[in-house]
């Protein structure tokens, strides 16, 4: 599966904040029931300049290509191609930008097949420089799936470890040769950096399969996500040491963070970011952007770390990297961040062994996709899908 190709993102400089929120809860994940769901994507053009953004709806396989065996009007119903028609300047922020949004479905377009998704942004007349890119998948229900999560795996026990166990069962549907028509993916966090895909089921069954006792899926446990919370530039938020301005920017430092010992719970939404301010109301246009210092103390790694979390795509944005300051015996790197509530790590090379470390009781999400292309199908179709919490 492609590192990023399925991430929500900006593609340029001037392009911040990519959202998708399904049926107007920012804290689920990218994937609503076909026919039921509505999708919002948006982002913020950082200045108050008129641009006519364009978006365009492209059909993916399982794998997050372009799937390009079905006709778009296989799976959409109306006009692709469309400019973004819902934008509005911020108001009374130092930071000056345009929020664009669009939503689906809308009078212009509906989207026909359970499966993948990507749109692309870009500036009218420039296709092949596109802005933004923002994915997401629509969902129809046709299997069962059944999982369990346990820290008694098969390399060790009540440590530093969780596995995923979990079957699945064809209902009506009709499945002759699993492995070629089954694409499965298991993550952890929806993170896609280290998902577990299509793993072949080791017990199979006429009406269903499993995947039980997998080394595979075990999954380092991590830690739980470090937060923090800016709702008013003129007061220090959870986890912000200080607030300070350098003209032309508000920037915020937080709590420098430092290795844990042992584990301790503490409540987190891992790794998502929420946007808001202090009054609550019109967040996407009176948020303040701001520069985020982030801070973590430690000696130095075999790699430097990167800020890791939902709003990041993995840790593979170089922005995200962080510094040693060695006379200070700290890891820093800035951020240009929208005022909000956001999780984030320090990962070394996608892990948190070597900064937070891995423990068994970790609260950890799993989500379990199954994606299913019939012998003569075109398209992979999401028909199964499982989310549980490991508390």
């Amino acid at each position: 599966m492609p590192a990023r190709a399925q991430y929500t993102r900006s593609l340029c400089e001037d392009i911040r904040t990519v959202k998708v929120v399904v049926n107007n809860d920012p804290l689920q994940p990218p994937i609503a029931k076909l026919n039921e769901g509505r999708i919002e994507v948006s982002f913020d053009q950082m200045s108050h300049s008129y641009y006519r953004y364009i978006y365009k709806v492209q059909f993916c396989n399982a794998d997050w290509t372009i799937n390009d065996e079905v006709f778009e009007s296989d799976y959409l119903a109306g006009f692709n191609e469309r400019p973004i028609e819902d934008y509005e300047k911020s108001f009374n922020t130092t930071v000056i930008y345009t929020h664009y949004k669009f939503h689906f479905p809308n009078s212009d377009c509906r989207l026909l097949l359970a499966g993948n998704y990507r749109i692309t942004v870009y500036e009218e007349g420039n296709e092949e420089e596109p802005v933004a890119e923002a994915c997401f998948s629509l969902l129809s229900p046709q299997m069962n799936v059944s999982a369990t999560v346990s820290t008694n795996t098969d390399i060790d026990v009540n440590r530093a470890h969780q596995q995923v166990t979990y079957a699945l069962n064809y209902m009506n549907c009709k499945v002759i040769d699993p492995t070629r028509e089954l694409s499965t993916v298991v993550m952890q966090n929806r993170r896609y950096d280290n998902a577990v895909v299509n793993l072949p089921p080791n017990i199979r069954k006429a009406a269903g399969a499993e995947w039980t006792h997998r080394r595979e899926l075990i999954f380092p446990a991590s830690n739980e996500f470090l937060k923090f919370e800016i709702l008013d530039v003129h007061q220090d938020g959870m986890g912000v040491d200080r607030m300070e301005w350098f003209d032309p920017y508000w920037h915020a430092t937080l709590m420098t963070a430092n290795p844990p010992h042992n584990y301790s719970y503490d409540e987190d939404a891992n790794g998502i970011s929420l946007i808001r301010h202090s009054g609550d109301e019109d967040n996407d246009t009176q948020s303040e952007y701001l520069f985020v210092h982030f801070r973590y103390k430690s000696d130095p790694l075999p790699a430097d770390p990167y800020v890791c979390g939902l709003w990041t795509n993995g840790d593979c944005d170089e922005q995200c990297k962080m510094e040693y300051i060695e006379a200070e015996g700290i890891y820093e790197v800035g951020l240009l961040l929208k005022q909000g509530y956001y999780n984030w790590q320090p990962r070394v090379e996608g892990q948190t062994a070597k900064t937070e470390g891995n423990f068994y009781e970790t609260e950890n999400e799993y989500q379990i996709l199954i994606y299913h292309r019939p012998q003569g199908s075109r398209y992979d179709a999401l028909v199964g899908y499982n989310r549980l919490q490991t508390r």
